[in-house]
């Protein structure tokens, strides 16, 4: 599995940032986000733009220790807003984070909100990939919440399932612990499959000590199918209809709830 490369990610922070102002222009401010039932679209804008700063302040700043996250996840409900101001703070932060990323090149030594301590999770790169694909996910909050049509690059699909099934590899995704039943046990494998154009496979074995995913089609308890757009929309509990299901539905609910971990906790 190969991810896009650190320079496309700060491009498509900018991108996708770009194209979530576009969907919203002249969308009330108050209207609903679906996917998002507590938050209008402009606590949705509020709160990406405020994910874009909290992330510019860890890779500028060099963090080592965690950054305070109140201004992405404290949101207030403003009433008669203006979403063309939004649009241009929205943007306005994308460019300071692709800046600092920039800056500070993939390789630099950043703190993460994800507990795993290995050296791909404690970089700049990791935060360029990140914030790369929570942009594009709530593009498409977005542009559900307006009625807009939403299209991704394969590439960018592909990266970003990718990146999703690496989440699903941490401890805290598949040990047991109180309120959390384990993942692993016998016959637990599941099988992810893009269709269209640019098709991908990819095989999750839960049968061993560890999870492990492999990059190729193969028998499984549960097997999703759907373009790589809708697969990623799947993966993020968004509306995919045209996802299709064959198999252990059980065994899908229970890996879904487990691999969320690090939504929520983000």
């Amino acid at each position: 599995m190969t991810a896009l490369s650190f320079e496309r990610h700060c491009a498509e922070i900018l991108a996708q940032s770009a194209l979530l102002r576009s969907h919203v222009k002249g969308a009330d401010a108050d209207a609903p986000v679906p996917t998002c039932p507590e938050w209008t679209l402009g606590q949705l804008l509020r709160h990406l733009g405020g994910a874009h700063r909290w992330a510019e302040t860890a890779v500028r700043t060099r963090a080592q220790e965690p950054v305070p996250d109140a201004e992405p996840n404290t949101v207030p409900r403003h009433t008669g807003e203006d979403l063309d101001p939004l649009g241009s703070w929205l943007e306005e932060g994308a460019a300071l984070l692709a800046g600092a990323l920039r800056t500070a090149g993939p390789a630099a030594p950043v703190w993460s909100p994800v507990p795993e301590e290995s050296a791909r999770y404690r970089c700049a790169g990791f935060w360029a990939r990140r914030m790369a694909h929570e942009t594009a996910v709530h593009r498409a909050d977005a542009a559900l919440a307006v009625g807009a049509e939403f299209a991704l690059d394969a590439e960018v699909a592909r990266d970003a399932v990718e990146e999703w099934l690496g989440f699903a590899g941490l401890p805290e995704a598949y040990e047991a612990a109180p309120g959390r039943p384990g993942l692993l046990g016998p016959g637990r494998t599941l099988h992810f499959h893009a269709t269209g154009d640019r098709p991908a496979d990819w095989f999750v074995d839960l049968t061993g000590t560890s999870p492990s995913v492999r990059p190729a089609p193969a028998d499984a308890a549960v097997t999703v199918r759907g373009t790589l757009t809708d697969l990623l929309l799947f993966l993020y509990r968004r509306p995919a209809p045209d996802v299709r299901v064959t198999g252990n539905a059980d065994l899908l609910a229970l890996w879904l709830d487990r691999t969320g971990f690090w939504l929520q906790e983000e």
